[in-house]
């Protein structure tokens, strides 16, 4: 409606370190007509006086958009007639932009996640920070990613951050040697999630377990659940298979497994990743986007996602 309430501007300002009493306090800031809403000049009036060095950043970024605007439909309307050499330099062009363009946001997202970092070794606020969760009105139009980070595993609890977008990483390869061994972890992992879910887990007894130092030994597990409209499950199914198909494909994909509750239409999705990194990496590739967008018309409410790393040697 024009206008921001504190639960929509909560849900997109919301980064996984500031509370929620802390947003409620920066909402009011920023409300300087005091009607419990912020609209657009609110908002631009705050953030454009701590813009800094940043203000150059965006003006130059709105410039590229256009020309890159501008370079796309010249390509548009020239590739076709040019000459082989002409459509080589084009295509190679296009991928050295890209190339610059993904080595940009690779140093952003590194500021960005050393600046997030910082700020929770710093922070000794015990409350607990506000998670971003977007939904935008409507049945075809709900949507949410989200983002989980989990720490490093000597770390004291994992840090789960909700994001609207996308994360960059660095692919890292594995750790185990043979195939089989992988399955059989796998095929361990599954069950216990399975038993997890059913709520009949034995607990073994507890055993003290000495990481090497700088051990690179954990196992990234994700659980996608996914509510899906019935007049459109079939498109949902054909989307979901060329996702799985393209995932599977991934130097880190480990293992992924789908299943189907019989009672309703939702579907729960079982990926095991090599590290976070890989999946993480993952995230940007063409296709995991692709599926991304299109579950943004294909589900009745907002994807759940849920992380969790687990010591790769069982």
């Amino acid at each position: 409606d024009g206008k921001l309430s504190f639960d929509e501007f909560k849900a997109y300002f919301a980064d996984g370190v500031l509370s929620g009493e802390e947003l409620h306090e920066l909402f009011h800031t920023i409300d300087i007509h005091n009607t419990d809403n912020l609209d657009t000049e609110e908002l631009c009036e705050y953030f454009s006086q701590h813009l800094g060095e940043y203000e150059n950043v965006l003006s130059v970024l709105e410039d590229l958009n256009i020309t890159i605007l501008k370079a796309m439909d010249k390509t548009k309307k020239d590739y076709q007639k040019a000459s082989n050499l002409e459509q080589f330099v084009t295509r190679f062009l296009l991928k050295e932009t890209l190339n610059q363009l993904q080595s940009l946001q690779s140093s952003l997202e590194c500021a960005m996640e050393t600046t997030e970092e910082q700020t929770r070794q710093e922070r000794r606020d015990p409350t607990k920070p506000e998670v971003l969760s977007i939904q935008w009105p409507g049945k075809r139009s709900a949507r949410r990613l989200q983002r989980n980070n989990s720490l490093l595993p000597n770390s004291p609890h994992f840090s789960t951050v909700t994001f609207c977008n996308h994360s960059l990483f660095i692919f890292s390869k594995g750790w185990f040697e043979e195939d089989n061994q992988w399955m059989t972890q796998i095929n361990r992992l599954q069950k216990l999630i399975d038993r997890l879910e059913k709520k009949d887990l034995k607990l073994e007894p507890f055993e003290e377990e000495v990481l090497e130092e700088n051990a690179r030994s954990h196992i990234m597990i994700v659980q996608r659940q996914m509510s899906v409209i019935e007049e459109d499950i079939e498109e949902f199914r054909l989307a979901l298979k060329q996702y799985v198909e393209s995932a599977s494909t991934q130097g880190g994909c480990l293992h992924v497994s789908i299943q189907k509750l019989p009672s309703d239409s939702r579907f729960i999705v079982y990926e095991f990743w090599e590290n976070s990194n890989a999946w993480n990496s993952h995230l940007q590739m063409n296709y995991s986007k692709t599926f991304q967008r299109s579950n943004v018309d294909f589900l009745e409410t907002p994807e759940l996602i849920t992380t969790m790393l687990v010591p790769g040697k069982y």
